[in-house]
């Protein structure tokens, strides 16, 4: 499995771009990983806010774009080698269709911030056959409110934890540094999802 937060350290907005894609293409990427991380660089000032934001928003919603024609293009089989792909219950599967095609445009909006649903909202939206006058702006919109929320945490944990965070990364090699700032954003990323599960 490769190192988030190494890639994102290593290689920017270009990381986050790519992985922010995937993630939204339909591939189990963790791209809340990529954004928690890439606030945290924005708190350290090796990345800017606003073009952090800008690469983020755009490779959401181009990946989610890219996910709905998928979608739209290869259907029911897409949509169940996805299912396959995460183990996920033929039964939750279904319900979450069916939470896309009945809601629509605020289906999609949700769908992105539900954890295990994120990355699927494009092909099912696609799969479902969702008109897509009614996914872009939905797509945009949940991309214009989720990226900023998520980098914002991430600069939030450098903010409340950063002075003991980089007193590690001192004391540790540039890889081992690199893992800890990947820890740190797993570890946010879990409790944002029990925290959201919670309330489910």
């Amino acid at each position: 499995m490769f190192d988030v937060g190494e890639l994102v350290g290593h290689w920017g907005y270009l990381a986050i771009f790519v992985i922010v894609v995937l993630g939204n293409v339909g591939l189990p990427i963790p791209e809340e990983t990529a954004l928690l991380a890439g606030g945290y660089l924005v708190w350290r000032g090796d990345l800017r806010w606003s073009l952090l934001l800008t690469v983020g928003i755009v490779s959401a919603v181009g990946g989610d774009n890219v996910g709905y024609w998928l979608g739209r293009w290869y259907g029911e089989r897409l949509l169940e080698h996805c299912r396959r792909l995460i183990r996920l219950k033929p039964q939750r599967f279904q319900a979450m269709r069916g939470f896309i095609r009945r809601w629509g445009f605020l289906g999609i909006f949700v769908g992105r911030f539900v954890p295990g649903c994120r990355f699927l909202t494009g092909p099912l939206a696609g799969g479902v056959g969702v008109p897509f006058t009614v996914f872009l702006p939905a797509n945009v919109t949940a991309a214009i409110v989720y990226v900023p929320a998520v980098v914002g945490i991430g600069y939030g944990v450098g903010y409340g934890a950063g002075a003991h965070v980089e007193r590690m990364l001192r004391a540790l090699g540039p890889v081992e540094g690199s893992v800890l700032i990947c820890a740190v954003a797993l570890v946010t990323a879990v409790f944002i999802w029990r925290v959201v599960r919670a309330f489910r």
